[in-house]
């Protein structure tokens, strides 16, 4: 069975809304899917309702950046309870914080010239604010564009540039993520239930054994083995670490939007990923 149990609709970073996003996940033949959008779980109604339409199982779901020690996580969290009042508050701490961070850091990136009405944006992001939507935004600006061009040195710059030179650069300053303790999370954990997973290790170099150890003593339930962030060596070592720990492989696309291009439009062109290669799943897709 075909299934995708990391992605994102408009309520956080995606191009779709819940309903679209459950119409294109459906036509790739998936059969239980998760949304997990950032710090919220504003779309799942919507998204509950479009699946039932369409057979495919919803599973509960949310993204989560999370901090250990000096280290920076991504964390899924799936069948959880969603009408917990803790959990509410927290995650509208962190949608707080996201937009106390944005407003100090537009301020010190509009000294460089770049134009944009972040207020207006806050206002229509109600839930997490994304920086693809503030690119489209900035680019949608007259003028930025060419100080974009003339700051990169590039005609046709690429998101990730953009991203890169003003966003996570120390000239400019970083936009942090609005992180959580993970001893918060666990804690909440043993109130609300639910499964923890790893999200996209093999992006971010946490392919650890010792990490894995310490997060499965902690609380960790699993680790996202099958993503299109993941080589097909990775892929192979999360298998063996999985087993070795005794703990779920997960599989998403963790996907977001497609692209204009003349090959490949987004992950669906290339990858998918099957219960069966997933020891464990069903815990979470029951």
């Amino acid at each position: 069975m075909k299934v995708d149990l990391q992605l994102h609709s408009t309520y956080s970073d995606g191009q779709l809304t819940p309903t679209a996003l459950a119409k294109f996940i459906a036509k790739q033949g998936v059969k239980a899917a998760a949304l997990t959008d950032h710090n919220t779980i504003g779309g799942w109604d919507e998204f509950a309702a479009a699946c039932h339409k369409l057979k495919m199982k919803p599973i509960l779901g949310l993204e989560l950046y999370v901090r250990l020690g000096a280290r920076q996580l991504n964390l899924l969290w799936y069948n959880f309870d969603s009408a917990n009042e803790a959990l509410h508050k927290l995650l509208h701490e962190t949608q707080a914080r996201r937009r106390a961070s944005l407003r100090r850091f537009f301020k010190k990136l509009s000294r460089h010239g770049l134009k944009l009405d972040l207020e207006k944006i806050l206002d229509q992001e109600r839930h997490y604010v994304p920086i693809n939507r503030l690119i489209d935004e900035l680019l949608a600006v007259p003028g930025n564009l060419a100080k974009i061009k003339h700051d990169l040195k590039n005609d046709q710059p690429r998101e990730d540039e953009i991203i890169r030179h003003y966003f996570y650069n120390q000239h400019f300053g970083i936009l942090h993520e609005s992180c959580i303790n993970l001893a918060r999370i666990i804690k909440l954990k043993k109130q609300i239930g639910g499964q923890l997973i790893l999200a996209h290790p093999g992006k971010n170099g946490q392919l650890e054994l010792e990490l894995l150890i310490k997060l499965k003593n902690i609380g960790l339930d699993g680790v996202e083995v099958l993503s299109p962030h993941h080589s097909l060596s990775s892929v192979m070592h999360a298998q063996h670490l999985v087993a070795r720990l005794n703990l779920i492989a997960s599989g998403g696309s963790d996907y977001h939007r497609s692209e204009n291009s003349r090959f490949l439009q987004n992950c669906y062109d290339y990858w998918q990923a099957e219960s069966r290669f997933l020891p464990g799943v069903d815990r979470i897709i029951k």
